[in-house]
């Protein structure tokens, strides 16, 4: 952690579970100051109570913030004194921004370019832009959007040398707000079946600490411009069902299928084949360099990139996948998931 040693580092979209992860952290390193930038009051005041009690001796380098980035002012209010930016706010439940993609746009896009416009102008060391794999070949209005965000964040990056911007893409957080495990839990202590989309549906599946690693890894080895994004394993909708049915005694054969969602896809992608043919590998993690050609494009017109037909994209059918037992045991290993089977109570659920 010596790079945060007495630094300010602000989470936007600090009270969601990113934020609680980055915080779990943190708080008791020799980072200086943690500031919280949201636009929800009682998310901020039930965090400020849970963390008092939870680490009261250094609570105090909590520091909370209200305000939205969709407001440029709002940003540039937050931002005095700020090293670092986890730029997490997001909308990102796949239906609702189906039915409202301009509120989407309003905050994933425009809020994007609010943080990074402001960061560049107090002079912030480095933001890391969270994006997701549905930003890769998107069909739907949350990806789209966070496609956008990260063309944002490239052009950005091409505008300063004093911040670097940087984005991470990763796919499904396990147990992270509005994920599926905890609503698979109540319904198995409902007595109720668990519903899935399509059974056959693959997604990568990544832990909170992950995430977190993942944006530290930007941090200490992302160059400007680059998007980074972890070698994640992935299973099927059906075998994470499952997996979760055996740790907390639902009826596998109880199992409901709903139906695909609006602007869901069968299998998610990290890299598109375009991205993996310039993709440079970092052991556990891939970087996407920014294609720093400038606007003259006659000079491309004669040369092509032979490479970039001879790769394949990197996605959730055809990364490592998990069988029962392992879906199970990484799952089982999640803290919220051992705080469940214990019955003790997730505040940051």
């Amino acid at each position: 952690m010596s790079i945060f040693k007495d630094k300010i580092l602000m989470i936007t979209g600090g009270t969601g579970s990113f934020g609680n992860a980055v915080l779990n952290r943190f708080i008791r390193t020799d980072i200086g100051e943690i500031r919280i930038f949201s636009r929800d009051e009682k998310k901020q005041d039930d965090m400020r109570h849970e963390y008092q009690t939870k680490y009261p001796d250094v609570a105090h380098k909590i520091k909370f913030y209200i305000g939205d980035v969709r407001s440029l002012e709002s940003c540039r209010s937050a931002m005095p004194g700020v090293d670092y930016i986890f730029h997490a706010a997001a909308l990102k439940q796949v239906p609702s921004c189906e039915f409202f993609p301009m509120e989407a746009v309003r905050t994933n896009v425009i809020g994007t370019d609010n943080v990074l416009t402001a960061a560049i102008e107090a002079k912030v060391k480095s933001v890391i832009c969270l994006s997701t794999d549905k930003a890769a070949y998107p069909i739907n209005a949350m990806g789209i959007t966070k496609a956008i965000e990260e063309k944002v964040a490239v052009a950005k990056s091409r505008q300063t040398s004093s911040t670097k911007i940087c984005c991470t893409r990763y796919g499904n957080v396990m147990c992270s707000r509005g994920s599926v495990i905890p609503l698979w839990i109540d319904q198995i202590r409902s007595g109720n079946p668990i519903t899935l989309t399509e059974p056959s549906m693959t997604r990568f599946i990544m832990s909170l600490d992950e995430a977190v690693d993942l944006v530290l890894f930007a941090f200490e080895h992302g160059k400007n411009g680059d998007i980074l994004v972890q070698k994640a394993p992935a299973c099927t909708i059906q075998t994470q069902a499952e997996a979760v049915c055996e740790l907390f005694g639902g009826r596998k054969e109880d199992i409901k299928v709903i139906g695909i969602r609006h602007g869901e896809k069968m299998y998610e992608t990290l890299l598109t084949k375009e991205e993996a043919a310039k993709a440079i590998d970092m052991g556990d993690f891939f970087a996407v360099p920014a294609d720093n050609r400038d606007l003259n494009y006659d000079k491309y017109f004669k040369e092509g990139d032979t490479k970039r037909v001879l790769i394949d994209e990197f996605n959730s059918n055809n990364t490592r996948r998990l069988n029962l037992e392992e879906t199970k045991a990484k799952i089982a290993s999640l803290e919220y998931i051992q705080n469940e089977l214990n019955g003790i109570s997730n505040l940051a659920k």
